[in-house]
């Protein structure tokens, strides 16, 4: 019993009467694996499933400008360009411009065989939110800072009475980003030689009268505005800068002339 060989063409299946009959014979070189998810695209025109197919096949290297491609079917440069803005969108080719070290501004595509994201245009850049106000110390520090007071010189003991009436000056002093230990030093720094009398009286002069000002605000930067992204030309796959796709100026003026 012979085996059968495994390359023999099959055979056309007669199942059917009607619809797609299928021919297979398998390739062995000089062939290209197309997924279907490109070649039953259900959104893609037919003249992008073709150009997809033939770019996939093409080697590496091969330029595929819309001239270059105009120059080999006959759709023309409006349908090859739009169908190439179609295979941009759904993530089978990217066209990023790269500057060289010339100064000159060349266009670099890639093809995907697998769909990626759509690469999106630059997006102006947002002005960063400003940072939220600071919330106000919790009056709880400043009384520990007051109670703590007598630690330093037992002659600034204070009553519980003087500590919550003293408390919201200290506050206000933290407020405006003066630590804490800036505070005590204030408030116990060329204490008089003489007995305090009246220790809550003479921390409230010193909390009035050497209160500093507020921290001057950030200044806000501005973002400058970015330029529009840079665009192939319809008409003569030049690069120029425009918010849309289409035609530079040079090729409108052309066209109107």
């Amino acid at each position: 019993m012979t085996n059968k060989k495994r390359n023999a063409p099959a055979r056309p299946r007669t199942r059917h009467s009607s619809g797609v009959t299928h021919v297979n014979e398998p390739h062995h070189d000089n062939f290209t694996v197309v997924g279907n998810h490109l070649a039953q695209h259900a959104e893609l025109s037919l003249v992008a499933i073709g150009l997809a197919l033939h770019i996939q096949s093409l080697p590496e290297g091969t330029p595929i400008g819309i001239k270059a491609l105009a120059a080999k079917f006959p759709e023309g440069e409006i349908r090859i360009a739009a169908a190439l803005r179609e295979l941009e969108e759904h993530g089978y080719l990217s066209r990023p411009r790269e500057r060289l070290q010339s100064g000159q501004v060349t266009t670099r595509t890639i093809s995907y065989n697998k769909p990626r994201l759509a690469v999106a245009l630059a997006a102006p850049v947002a002005p960063e939110p400003e940072a939220p106000p600071k919330a106000p110390p919790p009056p709880g520090k400043a009384t520990e800072l007051l109670a703590g007071l007598r630690a330093r010189d037992s002659r600034l003991l204070l009553t519980e009475r003087d500590v919550h009436r003293l408390a919201p000056a200290v506050s206000e002093w933290l407020e405006r980003g003066v630590p804490p230990t800036a505070v005590v030093r204030t408030l116990t720094t060329g204490l008089p030689a003489e007995p305090i009398k009246h220790p809550a009286a003479f921390l409230a002069h010193r909390l009035t009268a050497q209160l500093p000002p507020h921290l001057p605000a950030p200044p806000r930067t501005i973002t400058p505005p970015r330029p529009d992204p840079l665009q192939t030309c319809d008409g003569c796959d030049r690069a120029f800068r425009s918010p849309h796709p289409g035609r530079c100026r040079s090729c409108r003026r052309s066209a109107v002339a």
